[in-house]
């Protein structure tokens, strides 16, 4: 089937991109939104401009739309953007990262519902650990973008997704009762290299933004480095 994917960068909906990938679907194209709200509800909001590096490291067309964020209006942006992906690359679905959030999933379904297209949610309550460990499985390098979460601090941004991770993030899980994967907003992450990668990419300049509620591995610049 020729689908669409609902890409944010990180790791959830590049996961789902390798997953129907590896099912045998067509990747017609990736489709992201640039919301000018910081705390939007329904999309990932860090290095969202880096993401053209990684369509064009896996060879895939990208359609982004921006839009101002706010809470419904913002369900009419993805809507729009959904639609343009029908019209321009005759998709018949669309793929998401959606794990356990219900607010995300039942929403994308119903605009695919109104625009009568599939929806595919390949990691839809996945065990959230099995999530991380299936990253290294596959040779994923993946990085920690912005923390909002009880007991995790900057010291976090930046830092690789490895068995050490795993562990340390498990025990924050334990105190806090926080997420593994980040599903609750507790983290987001971004994507250096993934099988579907024909090159790394690697980070050359970065800042860090300290809010009251979070903080953000602000991405300044990347390269590319040859596998």
């Amino acid at each position: 089937m020729e689908l669409a994917i609902l890409f944010s960068g990180g790791k959830d909906s590049s996961l789902a991109l390798n997953r129907a990938y590896d099912s045998g679907h067509t990747i017609k194209c990736l489709l992201s939104m640039k919301s000018k709200n910081p705390d939007s509800w329904m999309f990932h909001t860090p290095n969202i401009d880096f993401i053209e590096k990684q369509a064009e490291s896996m060879h895939i067309s990208l359609i982004m739309h921006e839009t101002e964020g706010n809470k419904e209006d913002e369900l009419e942006d993805l809507k729009q953007l959904i639609k343009r992906a029908k019209e321009e690359y005759n998709i018949h679905g669309i793929v998401t990262g959606a794990i356990h959030s219900v607010y995300q999933a039942s929403r994308i379904q119903r605009i695919c519902h109104e625009l009568r297209l599939f929806c595919f949610n390949p990691l839809w309550l996945a065990d959230q650990e099995s999530i991380l460990k299936e990253l290294l499985e596959k040779n994923y390098k993946v990085i920690i973008t912005k923390i909002a979460g009880m007991g995790l601090d900057r010291t976090w941004l930046g830092r690789v997704i490895d068995d050490s991770f795993i562990t340390d993030i498990k025990k924050i899980k334990q105190k806090y009762k926080i997420n593994v994967a980040g599903e609750g907003g507790e983290m987001e992450s971004f994507v250096l290299n993934s099988p579907l990668f024909n090159y790394t990419l690697e980070i050359e300049d970065v800042a860090i933004i300290e809010n009251q509620d979070n903080c953000i591995y602000d991405i300044k610049k990347l390269k590319r480095t040859e596998k």
